[in-house]
């Protein structure tokens, strides 16, 4: 009798927490499948509830841990069992995992950190739902100083304004830039808008000594380089 009280006062999950949080202490999150690293990250947003069969359906939904965490908000509430507290833990995940991505590049060349930056911004922008335009600055060693989000429109559109380009890299004390754009319908090959529009902020940092190092269209299908492609 005295057992089945105590089976009744300790839920199942609780062993279970402490022996995945041992595992990860132990072998790190390689170690790990992704729906066992999302459980970890839901213990504090859930912290009464078996997370493991909301774990797997957010899996199921968004194919891994990154898509998950990178979700919009609203399609991370349509999963059964997804509260505004789970949502908002992935959100700030996710965030988190940005910023750090960022941190670690401030400072460094640029371009001989082009992988690491290139995914740093697949990771910030492929998976948005509406284009932005990015603008990372660099000083004269070509280190990074400043990542800015420019503008931000449709789906298939964003206003891009030269001159506004070049003054912000001015009072950055940037002489050099990156452009980044991504395409929300997941294909990152350029239009011919985004030649034009590329061609025009080149003429207006030509003018003011201000190099246009490359334009990179990041997608879920990948990123196509402007410099690579011969249109830089």
């Amino acid at each position: 009798m005295g057992d089945a009280g105590e089976d009744k006062k300790t839920p199942h999950y609780l062993g279970h927490r402490e022996r995945l949080r041992e595992r990860f202490v132990e072998g790190g999150a390689d170690a790990m499948p992704d729906y066992e690293l999302l459980e970890l990250t839901l213990f504090a947003a859930l912290p009464r509830r078996d997370v493991k069969p909301l774990a797997k359906a957010l899996i199921a939904r968004f194919g891994s841990f990154a898509e998950a965490i990178a979700a919009p908000r609203e399609r991370i509430l349509e999963v059964e069992g997804a509260t505004g507290s789970v949502a908002t833990h992935l959100k700030i995940v996710e965030a988190a995992a940005l910023r750090l991505s960022k941190t670690r590049l401030l400072g460094k060349p640029a371009l001989t950190s082009w992988a690491a930056l290139v995914d740093y911004c697949a990771a910030a922008m492929a998976r948005a739902q509406r284009e932005e335009f990015r603008i990372l600055f660099l000083d004269r060693k070509n280190s990074l100083i400043g990542d800015e989000v420019q503008s931000s429109g449709t789906v298939d559109h964003t206003p891009v304004y030269p001159r506004e380009i070049v003054k912000r890299a001015l009072e950055l004390g940037a002489t050099a830039i990156i452009l980044v754009h991504n395409h929300p319908s997941g294909d990152p090959t350029p239009s011919k808008a985004d030649i034009t529009m590329t061609r025009e902020v080149v003429e207006a940092a030509k003018a003011l000594r201000i190099v246009v190092h490359d334009h990179v269209i990041v997608g879920r299908s990948g990123h196509v380089s402007f410099k690579a492609l011969g249109l830089l």
